[in-house]
C-alpha cells in the first residue's frame, strides 16, 4: 500500500514538472530596446516598456512578429502626411512606367530615335529659315521706309502720315517676328533636350547596368525635418536643389539609379534585406510653389520592414533638408567670391 502511494506521488510530481516545463516552453519570448539603447529579453513586457518596438521570438531566436512602438499624436499626423506624399509620388512613378512602356513600344533601337530626331530637326530648321527670312525682309522694308522719310525731312517737307503708319506697322512686325524667332529657338532647344533624355532613357532600359562600378558612400548629415521635405523658394533654387537631391539619392541608395527626369529621381527597388532605395519627387503645392519629397524604400520582408523602421533610416530622411540647404549655402558663397 505504501509503495503504491509512493509511486502515485512520484507520478504526480513528474506530471506537474512536465506540465510546468511545457508551459514555460509555450510562453513567448520578447526582445526590445529602450530609449538608452539597452536590449532586453523576457517572456513578459513590463508596462513601462510596452511603448517600445518589440519582436516576439521563436525557441531558436527567429523573429516571428514585430510590434511597432506606440506613436504620439504628432507622429500619427506625420505618418498621415507621409502617406499623402507617397501617393503623389506614386502618381509620378506610374506616369514614368507608362512613358517607359510607350518609349519601348515606339522605338526598336537608338538609330530609330536618331532618325526621328533628325526628321524633327529638319522640320524645325525649315520653320526657322522661314521666320528668319520674314525678319530680314521686314528689316529691309523698315530701312527703305526710314530712308524715304529722311528724304522728306531733308527737303523740309512733312513726312506723310501714311508713311509714318507704315513705319510703325513694320516695326511691330519686326518685334513680333523677333519674338517668334526666340520662341522657336527655345522650343527647338526644349525638343532637343527631351529627345536626348529619351535616348538616354531608352538606352538605360535596354542595356545592362551590372558592370557599373560601386559608388562611393557619403556620410549623412543628421539634421532637418522628419518628412524629408524641402520647400523651394523659387524656380532657380528648385533647379539647384534638384541636382543636389540627385547626389543625395545616389549617395545613400545601395541600388543603382533607375529614373531621372524633371519630376522624379528614383533608384531601383531593394533586392536584399539590407538594401535601401531612395527616390525624390517634385510635388506641386500650388501653381507657383513646389516641394521636393525624399522617400526611402526597403525590401518587402520582415527584416526589410525592421530596417525601414530603424534609426539609421530616420537619420537619412531627416538629414535631407539640411544637406540641401548646406549645399545651396556653399554654392551661394562661391558665386560671391570675386575672381582675381
Amino acid at each position: 500500500m505504501r509503495v503504491r502511494i509512493f509511486r502515485t506521488i512520484i507520478f504526480l510530481a513528474c506530471l506537474i514538472s512536465l506540465l510546468g516545463s511545457q508551459t514555460i516552453l509555450a510562453k513567448k519570448m520578447y526582445r526590445w530596446v529602450d530609449e538608452k539603447g539597452n536590449t532586453y529579453f523576457s517572456d513578459q513586457v513590463p508596462p513601462g516598456q510596452a511603448k517600445h518596438s518589440r519582436a516576439s521570438l521563436s525557441k531558436t531566436g527567429r523573429v516571428l512578429e514585430i510590434t511597432e512602438e506606440a506613436k504620439t499624436t504628432e507622429q500619427l499626423e506625420q505618418d498621415k502626411r507621409l502617406e499623402e506624399l507617397r501617393k503623389e509620388q506614386g502618381k509620378l512613378i506610374a506616369n514614368q512606367k507608362t512613358y517607359d512602356k510607350a518609349l519601348l513600344s515606339t522605338f526598336r533601337s537608338k538609330e530609330d530615335m536618331l532618325l526621328a530626331m533628325q526628321v524633327k530637326t529638319e522640320s524645325l530648321n525649315k520653320q526657322k529659315n522661314i521666320i528668319e527670312g520674314n525678319l530680314k525682309r521686314f528689316i529691309e522694308q523698315l530701312k527703305k521706309q526710314q530712308k524715304e522719310a529722311g528724304e522728306f525731312e531733308r527737303n523740309a517737307q512733312p513726312v506723310p502720315k501714311k508713311l509714318l503708319d507704315e513705319i510703325v506697322l513694320t516695326q511691330h512686325r519686326i518685334n513680333y517676328t523677333q519674338s517668334a524667332l526666340q520662341s522657336h529657338i527655345e522650343k527647338h532647344n526644349q525638343i532637343k533636350k527631351i529627345n536626348e533624355a529619351d535616348i538616354a532613357r531608352f538606352l538605360f532600359l535596354t542595356q545592362s547596368t551590372q558592370d557599373k562600378p560601386p559608388r562611393a558612400k557619403i556620410p549623412s548629415i543628421k539634421e532637418a525635418n522628419e518628412l524629408g521635405l524641402f520647400y523651394c523658394e523659387n524656380d532657380h533654387q528648385c533647379r539647384k536643389a534638384w541636382e543636389i537631391g540627385r547626389i543625395f539619392v545616389n549617395s545613400h541608395s545601395t541600388t543603382e539609379a533607375d529614373v531621372y527626369n524633371e519630376e522624379l529621381i528614383m533608384n531601383r527597388p531593394p533586392p536584399t534585406d539590407s538594401d535601401i532605395s531612395l527616390s525624390l519627387s517634385k510635388l506641386a503645392i500650388n501653381e507657383d510653389d513646389y516641394q521636393l519629397f525624399l522617400d526611402i524604400r526597403c525590401r518587402d520582408s520582415l527584416a526589410g520592414k525592421q530596417l525601414c523602421a530603424s534609426q539609421k533610416i530616420k537619420d537619412i530622411r531627416s538629414s535631407f533638408r539640411a544637406y540641401v540647404n548646406d549645399a545651396l549655402s556653399r554654392d551661394a558663397l562661391s558665386s560671391k567670391v570675386p575672381t582675381p
